[in-house]
C-alpha cells in the first residue's frame, strides 16, 4: 500500500553536491582545484556551447557564445552529435549580416535569453548517441547536415536522424568532410549542368560541357574554394580552364599563386589587371585559336567589371553562371551579347538544388569524397581555428570577422577539440 506521507524532495544542486560534502575536512583541503566539466554520459546532461546572434549585424558586434545543457533523454528518432569541424563561409557571414537569400528563424530552442540563430551551413559531426537502438545512425558515425542553415557553429547538437547524411569516414580527415558540401558541390553541379545552347532541336536549351572534349571554361575568383574545385574537376573531366585572379601585393606573390593554380591543373591563369586591359582581346584570341575554340561556359562570383569581362569573353550561345557577388557591384551586361551572341545569363544557388534533389545531392557528395580518397582532389588551403571548451568568445568572434577579408592564407575552419 502506498504511503500517504508527502514526499520530501531535495534541491538537485544539493543532491549532486552530497558526495563531496561527506569528505572529511582534512581530505577536502588536499583536493586539487580544477575547472572540471561534466561531459556526455548515460546519466548526466551534456554541456554544450554555440555561437549565436539575436539580431543581424556585423559578426564582431552581434555574435555571442552561449552555454547550454542537453538532456540525456532524447527522442527515439533523434541523435546527439558532437562537432568535429565547421568552415566559415561568406554565406554564413552574409546570414549574420541579414543579406543572404534565405533567413533562418530566430528561436529559443537552446535556452537563449532572446530568440537567436546558430550560424554555420556546413560541417561534420560525430554521433555520440542515438535515441533508439534501431536508429540508422550509430555511435562513432560521421554525418553532415542534410538541410541548409543547420547551424554548425556549436559543440553539440540534437536533431532528428533524418536531418543528417551519413558518410563513410574511411580515408578522410574532419576538415575534408566538413568542407565538401558547399564549394566542391557548387563547382561539380555547375560544370555538370550548364554550357552552350543545345541547338534548335533541343528547344535552344543548354547542354553541359562534354567530358573529355577539351572545351573551355572561364572563371573569376579562381583562387576561391569554388574556383579551385572548378580547376580540379575540369582537369579530371577533360575540360580546359581560363582563371582570373586578383593581383597580389607583389609580383612574386602573384607568380607564386599562378604556379599553385597551374599545379592544380589550371591551363591559363591571368590577373584581373590583365583581364580588364585592352590587351586581353588579343590574348583571348590566341587562347581560343582565333575563336575556333570558343569558350562555352563562364562562372562569375565577383560581379562588376569582372563579370562584364567574363561575358565578353564567351563564345556564341554560351552561358554565364553567377553564383556570388563578392565585389557587391551589379552585373552590367551589354545588350549586344544577348541579341547577337545569344549568351544566356543565369544564377545558381546550391541550396535550391539540394532541396529539389536530395538524393542527387547524396550521390554528388559521395562522388566527391571518393575522388578525395583517391588523392585526385586537393584540399583548399585553410586556417584552423581551434575550439576547445575554454576557447573564449572574442577568439571565435574575431575568427569569423576575418571571413570576408581578402588575401587570406586559407579558408577559416573551426576545428573542435576537447569540447
Amino acid at each position: 500500500m502506498a504511503s500517504s506521507q508527502p514526499l520530501s524532495l531535495r534541491p538537485l544542486v544539493s543532491v549532486l553536491a552530497r558526495p563531496s560534502a561527506k569528505l572529511p575536512a582534512h581530505r577536502l583541503s588536499r583536493l586539487p582545484i580544477t575547472s572540471v566539466r561534466r561531459k556526455s554520459g548515460p546519466y548526466g546532461y551534456t554541456q554544450a556551447k554555440a555561437l549565436v546572434f539575436s539580431k543581424n549585424g556585423e559578426p564582431q558586434d552581434v555574435l555571442k557564445l552561449h552555454t547550454h545543457s542537453i538532456s540525456p533523454s532524447i527522442p527515439s528518432s533523434s541523435v546527439l552529435v558532437r562537432s568535429l569541424a565547421a568552415p566559415i563561409n561568406p554565406a554564413d557571414i552574409n546570414t549574420i549580416q541579414g543579406t543572404y537569400g534565405s533567413k533562418p528563424p530566430f528561436t529559443t530552442l537552446i535556452g537563449t535569453a532572446e530568440p537567436s540563430v546558430i550560424p554555420g551551413n556546413e560541417g561534420v559531426f560525430e554521433v555520440v548517441s542515438a535515441g533508439s537502438p534501431n536508429s540508422s545512425l550509430k555511435k562513432g558515425d560521421w554525418v553532415i547536415p542534410a538541410i541548409g542553415q543547420f547551424g554548425t557553429w556549436r559543440t553539440h547538437a540534437v536533431d532528428d536522424a533524418s536531418k543528417f547524411i551519413k558518410i563513410d569516414k574511411e580515408g578522410l580527415t574532419p576538415i575534408q568532410a566538413a568542407t565538401v558540401s558547399v564549394n566542391p558541390c557548387t563547382a561539380y553541379k555547375i560544370l555538370r549542368t550548364y554550357g552552350p545552347d543545345a541547338g534548335p532541336k533541343a528547344g535552344l536549351g543548354m547542354k553541359a560541357l562534354e567530358p573529355g572534349s577539351g572545351q573551355w571554361v572561364i572563371q573569376n575568383g579562381a583562387n576561391s574554394g569554388v574556383g579551385r574545385s572548378v580547376i580540379q574537376f575540369g582537369k579530371l573531366w577533360g575540360l580546359r580552364t581560363v582563371n582570373v585572379i586578383r593581383d597580389r601585393d607583389t609580383p612574386e606573390e602573384t607568380e607564386a599563386l599562378k604556379k599553385e593554380l597551374h599545379d592544380l591543373g589550371a591551363d591559363v591563369v591571368v590577373t584581373e589587371s590583365q583581364f580588364l586591359s585592352r590587351e586581353w582581346r588579343d590574348q583571348l584570341a590566341e587562347i581560343t585559336r582565333q575563336g575556333r575554340e570558343e569558350i562555352g561556359l563562364g562562372l562569375n562570383c565577383v560581379g562588376g567589371k569582372s563579370a562584364t569581362a567574363i561575358a565578353r569573353s564567351l563564345g556564341e550561345g554560351a552561358a554565364m553562371v553567377s553564383y556570388g557577388g563578392m565585389s557587391r557591384q551589379p552585373v552590367s551586361l551589354p545588350v549586344g551579347l544577348l541579341i547577337f551572341k545569344d549568351i544566356r545569363f543565369v544564377g545558381f544557388w546550391l541550396s535550391r538544388w539540394n532541396e529539389r534533389d536530395p538524393e542527387g545531392r547524396k550521390h554528388m557528395v559521395n562522388d566527391i569524397l571518393n575522388v578525395i580518397r583517391e588523392g585526385k582532389f586537393h584540399d583548399v588551403p585553410v586556417e584552423e581555428v581551434k575550439w576547445d571548451w575554454e576557447t573564449d568568445e572574442e577568439t571565435l568572434r574575431n575568427a569569423v570577422g576575418q571571413g570576408l577579408k581578402g588575401f587570406r592564407k586559407g579558408k577559416g575552419v573551426l576545428v573542435f577539440g576537447d569540447t
